[in-house]
This record gives structure tokens, sequence and C-alpha cells, in this order.
């Protein structure tokens, strides 16, 4: 009997530990999840960042492009390493932006110097402190009277003249930048325009905000001692759990200007032909868009449709993100887009190797490769042969067209003479 009592009062026991014990898990774990729950991952990657003080230059980031157009470091001979510091992400990002802000103004200088183009405001209007954009241009790209050449980049941080960032600092200028179609196209008689539709607003800084002042009616009905107390006590709080945890560096908080009538890709699209692409003396424009400049292409022909299939001979794109559905094309447009149009997509098919559409606005083709922001460099070739074949044919047809007209006029000279 005394045995089963003992085996009873231990059976008690250790549940009643157990519920204790259960009762601190339960607690530990609520605790625990509180905890998480206050945790910022991103917050945790900024413990013991180095300052966000990177070179100017490409000299003092210790790089320089090669005779081959790759970017190397000066030292070492090696290419660029994105990882400079281990567990150092957000660092490691703006490291690499920096560096890319540096390559922008490099590529600028290229077009200037070695394409021998200028620049050219937007507006063309601004006043003084407004903020602006800008184009570039060849000498003879409003004067030419043949061919012109309109190059459009995709979205992101890629400026005028760049296909690809990453290209141009991991691969070699000569697939990242415009700079090879620029060179041909005028050694091939055209005249060449560089737009730069990702330039759109002015950053700034944001004033400083002062701390607002709260009426009585917003008061909280609690007495201020208490509520100044409890919020010493969460401010401490907060400040001891983030002072564990991280120790960040704060961001400048900065707001965004946008440049009048060239806000977007697609405004920055029609604003050039509005006032430099239509007001241009060539009889034949060629465009080649890339990616999200297929978009905005796309747009400008729902805005100056009659405009764009007068003027324009052949549009090369290159993975083009436009969608004719979407966008609400005309019948016309999609007809037009057939015939005029080319897209070069990713595709681990050949070079040109014809592909099925699920859209029946243009002839997709193989670009040879499979990564998207690769698409033009590898297309280069086949986008001037593409252009040449085009201007060959509409020559053709408008000789043709020409015969015809003789012909009748000549006819027609024939019967008045026979009929005096």
């Amino acid at each position: 009997m005394l045995s089963h009592l003992c085996a009873a009062a231990s059976a008690l026991l250790w549940i009643t530990m157990a519920q204790v014990a259960g009762q601190e898990d339960r607690e530990k774990t609520t605790a625990l999840k509180d905890l998480l729950s206050r945790i910022d991952l991103d917050e945790l990657m900024k413990k013991d960042e180095p300052p966000f003080i990177f070179p100017k230059t490409l000299e003092e980031f210790e790089y320089a492009f090669n005779e081959h157009g790759q970017l190397r470091h000066i030292k070492t001979g090696e290419p660029f390493v994105f990882n400079a510091r281990e567990d150092l992400h957000r660092w490691n990002q703006k490291r690499y932006e920096a560096l890319g802000e540096i390559i922008t103004e490099y590529v600028y200088e290229l077009l200037e110097r070695d394409c021998n183009l200028t620049k050219a405001i937007l507006p063309v209007d601004a006043t003084e402190d407004e903020p602006t954009s800008f184009i570039y241009l060849s000498p003879d790209a409003l004067s030419n009277p043949s061919k012109l050449l309109v190059l459009i980049q995709g979205s992101g941080v890629v400026r005028a003249g760049q296909w690809a960032r990453r290209l141009i600092i991991n691969q070699d200028l000569d697939s990242g930048t415009q700079i090879p179609f620029i060179k041909r196209a005028t050694k091939e008689g055209y005249g060449v325009m560089v737009l730069n539709p990702n330039l759109n607003y002015l950053e700034v800084e944001k004033p400083a905000k002062s701390s607002p002042i709260h009426s009585p009616a917003e008061a909280s009905d609690e007495p201020a001692e208490k509520r100044e107390r409890k919020d010493e006590q969460e401010g401490k709080k907060k400040r001891e759990f983030y002072e564990k945890y991280r120790n960040p560096q704060k961001e400048t908080d900065t707001e965004r200007i946008p440049i009048r009538e060239n806000g977007s890709s697609e405004e920055h699209m029609l604003y050039v032909w509005d006032h430099f692409v239509s007001k241009a003396a060539a009889k034949n424009v060629f465009i080649i868009a890339h990616s999200y400049g297929g978009l905005s292409f796309v747009e400008l022909m729902n805005q100056r449709e009659l405009q764009v299939k007068n003027r324009v001979c052949a549009v090369a794109l290159t993975d083009s993100s436009h969608n004719i559905w979407l966008q609400d094309t005309s019948k016309g447009t999609q007809d037009w887009m057939f015939q005029y149009c080319c897209n070069w997509v990713s595709s681990p098919e050949p070079l040109d190797t014809q592909l099925d559409s699920m859209l029946l606005d243009c002839p997709r083709v193989s670009a040879g490769t499979e990564r998207h922001e690769l698409t033009s460099w590898m297309s280069f070739e086949s986008i001037f042969r593409f252009f040449t074949e085009a201007l060959k044919a509409k020559e053709e047809e408008e000789a043709e067209e020409n015969a015809k007209t003789v012909t009748t006029r000549s006819s027609s000279f024939r019967n008045k003479h026979q009929d005096l």
C-alpha cells in the first residue's frame, strides 16, 4: 500500500514538474518569438559595417580597362571582386554601386571622345533651376538625309551608351556598351541618337523634419508622468536591444524630383521622338531597343502610329519586354510590327533560328544566348544585316513604284499625243 502511495506521489510530482517545465518552456518560446520578431535581418547585416566612403575614380579603385576592354585590377590583373569583405553584403553592394557610377561617367567620356558624340539637354527649353536630362547625338544626327539609328536600352541603373553594367564590369566594354553599334553605324553612314531613358529625376537630400507638436486633444488620457516614464522604459529597452545586435550607419534620406516630360522611359521616348527624331532629315530611321526599351517603342507607336510608319524603316528588338495585348496596340500596329520588326530573344538555339511566338506581333529569332543582358551584343552582326536588307527591300519597292509612275505618265502622254 505504501509503495502504491509513493508511486502515486512520484507520478503527481512528475506531472507537476512537467507542467511547470512546460510553462517555463512556453514562456521561453514566447520570449524567443518576441525577440525574433524584433530582429530585422537586414539590420543585423549592418553590424560593424565600414563607412560608406568609396573611391571617386577608377584609379582610386585600383582598376582600369585593358586593351581588350576588360576591367582588371591594376596590381593583380584580376577581374573585379564583388565580395571584397566577407559577411558584409550591403557594404559590398554599395561599393559595387559606387564603381557603377564611375563606369557611367567613363562611358560618357568614351561616347564623347571615341565616338565624337555631343550632349543635347532635355527638356530643350529647360530653365536654369529645374532638373535636366540629356541624350547623345552624332554631328549629323539631325542633318543626315539618308539614315538615322536610334539606340534605347532597358530599365534600371544603365545610362546612355550602356546595355548592361554587369557586362561592362565583369566581361568587357564591347558586350556591355553601345559603342560597337555606334562605331559600326557611323562607318556605314548612319546618323546616331543615343537615348537616356532611365535618367528620369534629380535626387536631393530631404530637409530635416521638425518634431510635430501635438495638440491637447491628441494627448493620451494617461497622466503625463506615467506616460513619460513608460516611453522612457520602452526607449531604453529598444536602445539596449539594438545596441546588442547592431551598430548601423544611417543612409541619407532623399527625395526625387522628376524631370519634366521625361519622368519615365515611355515619356522620354515620346519626347525625343517629338523634339529630335521627327525633326531629323533622315529619310530612313532605324531603331535598336533592348528589353524595356521595346515596351517604350510600342508605347511610342500607340501615340505616334502614322509618324512611325512613315519614318521608320526597321526595328531590331533584343529580348523585348513589350506585350501587344497588355499595351492595347491597334491591328494596324501589329501588322506593321510583323513586317518591319524582329525580336532577338534569349534562347539555347543557334543565332537567328526562327522561334515560335505566342503573340503574333513580330518575328522572334534566337540571339544565340540564354543570357538576357547579352542578347544585343550577340545579335550585333545579324541586326546590321537585317537593317541592310530592310533598306534594300524598301529601295527596290520605291524603284518599282517610281517605274510604274513613269510608265503611267508615259502612256498617258502617248495617248494625249495620239488624240492630238
